[in-house]
């Protein structure tokens, strides 16, 4: 039974994909997409399947990555101790994605949904957050409710809210998390295998209402020299998250994944200066306070 669950997650996270894909070309006429199929070999280098990456550049989507995967067989022995599971094979399904606004009255999204099973345990995965470069508070509220009321049939939001709080921050900044938030859950296995898929596919089909309104309604915003400089050191700050402390990358390149597909999630472009600080009164000052957990 638990391989009929796997066959349809993966099927289901690659129509979510041509989902999102088409919904951006939508947004940016000029957009170019590259779309490579990649395969990879096991701990032991035996076939170890592979995924299809989606690398987007254009003039809305300065650049961005949707990606599905699904890879199995052996790890190295040493990692699979790290992991939820029992013994040293894993299979992986999901989808992961990045989105790079050109225009930084337009938020960075972050999401990802998987479904994991190593040995004899399996789980569930995954969430949305959202990294704002100005201090547009009815998005942030909007973006929050959403993912809201994806979750009240599952009575979830709450722990997951927290969860995703607790988890993408930069602790060696003082505790700053890298955006709004929005939800995030890990190691998710309820007991019972249909409520869980359910749940899971469920709350990743609300990905496209959480973000893209927000693109719309910012995408022709006026921005000066300011707001783009503000954007590009957030942009450093995202940096620093994802290669000093998200469980992804490392969980990526410690599986054999493909590095270019795995670092896709770095912006274009990015900027640091030394002991950085928006001028006062700024809006961009103002848009420091929301890097910290808050209730919406």
């Amino acid at each position: 039974m638990l391989d009929d669950y796997k066959i349809r997650f993966s099927s289901h996270v690659k129509h979510l994909q041509n989902q999102i894909t088409e919904k951006m070309q939508d947004l940016d006429i000029e957009i170019e997409l590259l779309e490579d199929r990649w395969s990879r070999t096991d701990h032991q280098g035996s076939p170890g399947g592979g995924g299809i990456t989606r690398a987007f550049q254009g003039q809305t989507f300065e650049n961005a990555g949707v990606n599905t995967s699904e890879v199995f067989g052996a790890i190295n022995p040493d990692f699979a101790k790290k992991l939820n599971g029992t013994g040293d094979d894993l299979w992986a399904t999901g989808i992961s994605l990045i989105i790079h606004p050109r225009n930084p009255k337009v938020p960075t999204v972050h999401a990802n949904f998987r479904m994991i099973q190593q040995g004899e345990k399996f789980w569930f995965g995954g969430g949305a957050d959202l990294t704002p470069f100005y201090p547009h508070e009815e998005d942030f509220e909007y973006f929050h409710q959403v993912w809201k009321k994806a979750c009240k049939p599952y009575e979830c939001y709450d722990w997951m809210k927290e969860e995703c709080d607790k988890y993408f921050v930069n602790h060696h900044r003082g505790g700053e998390m890298r955006g709004i938030g929005g939800i995030f859950f890990d190691h998710y296995n309820s007991g019972d295998l249909e409520a869980d898929f359910n749940m899971v596919t469920d709350l990743s089909n609300h990905f496209i209402e959480s973000y893209f309104p927000i693109v719309e309604k910012r995408i022709n915003e006026a921005f000066d020299k300011e707001d783009e400089e503000f954007q590009l050191h957030r942009r450093g700050r995202y940096v620093e998250f994802n290669l000093l402390h998200d469980r992804g990358t490392l969980f990526g390149l410690r599986t054999n994944g493909r590095t270019d597909s795995i670092l896709i999630s770095l912006p274009a472009r990015c900027k640091y200066t030394y002991k950085f600080s928006p001028k006062e009164n700024s809006p961009h000052a103002k848009m420091m306070e929301y890097y910290f957990p808050k209730n919406w």
